[in-house]
């Protein structure tokens, strides 16, 4: 380090790069070339241009799981969004044994999605326990499990219920940067708690929206373990529950897995998640002119 001090910051920064070659850029670099190739899990396969991408058009599980992807992004961002914009606001107080519901509140993002996932499926199961209540007020058993649309509406509220937690503790943030004098000129104006919301706690979190908005969209798209476990490895009935990330494990693992045409819709996912965070932040740059 004396003798070549131009060269020591490379020397801290090697294993951090190392890793990041390793496991980040080259995985990327090399799913981008298969994804223009015929490759499988034991052969590197041949250039074959954009057959995958012309497969991808005419295939239907490609299209139903393009669809369950957009369908959970539409109807768990707004929820993430605002639900947890509220749990902040009701924990943000300084309350005799507020911590305790802080912590009750986050527990469930430290559990693994297996595991919570796994409960889920036990408490929406035919003899689970929310059929046994529904059953003892007298309605009949709620299909969860075996209804295409209520699997899908299933995951989704397990997705929101574990990720409340976890956004909670970002808006927590952003409260505390919210100046408390101008709530306090709001409500000498006049302006009730709806109003005081709308007009000064909204406008002061607005960028944090923006960013729970964004990571929330993202982390949507790319759901996996809650609709795998709630639907099974097959997509629930006749495939229908299916998300682009279910399709992507289906085809490009085992023996015989094509390596190939899992890049390439992997690719395509990469550029549709691109696309949907450049659509965010254009929005927000426009509120904001």
């Amino acid at each position: 380090m004396r003798t070549h001090r131009a060269h020591s910051p490379w020397l801290f920064l090697l294993p951090g790069l190392l890793i990041t070659l390793a496991f980040n850029i080259y995985p990327f670099v090399a799913t981008v070339w298969k994804a223009f190739t015929d490759a499988r899990t034991l052969t590197p396969g041949s250039f074959v241009g954009l057959d995958n991408f012309q497969e991808m058009l005419a295939d239907e599980q490609f299209w139903i799981g393009l669809r369950n992807s957009f369908l959970y992004v539409a109807a768990v961002v707004p929820c993430t969004v605002v639900l947890p914009l509220l749990l902040a606001l009701l924990v943000h107080k300084n309350l005799p044994g507020i911590a305790f519901f802080r912590s009750a509140f986050y527990t469930p993002v430290v559990a693994s999605v297996v595991v919570v996932g796994l409960i889920w499926v036990w408490m929406l199961d035919d003899r689970g326990l929310i059929n046994a209540v529904i059953k003892t007020l007298g309605f009949d058993t709620v299909p969860f499990l075996s209804d295409r649309w209520l699997i899908l509406l299933s995951a989704m509220l397990v997705t929101v219920w574990k990720g409340l937690g976890y956004y909670m503790i970002i808006y927590m943030a952003a409260l505390g940067n919210v100046p408390r004098e101008l709530h306090e000129a709001a409500s000498v104006d006049g302006a009730g708690p709806v109003r005081r919301f709308l007009s000064v706690t909204v406008p002061g979190v607005r960028n944090t929206m923006v960013l729970v908005g964004a990571l929330s969209s993202v982390a949507a798209f790319r759901v996996f373990s809650e609709v795998f476990l709630m639907a099974g490895p097959d997509g629930g009935p006749a495939g229908e529950d299916t998300t682009l990330v279910m399709l992507i494990q289906r085809t490009g693992t085992g023996l015989s897995g094509r390596v190939g045409y899992a890049s390439a819709i992997s690719l395509v996912m990469f550029v549709i998640t691109m696309v949907l965070l450049l659509a965010v932040f254009a929005a927000e740059r426009r509120d904001k002119k």
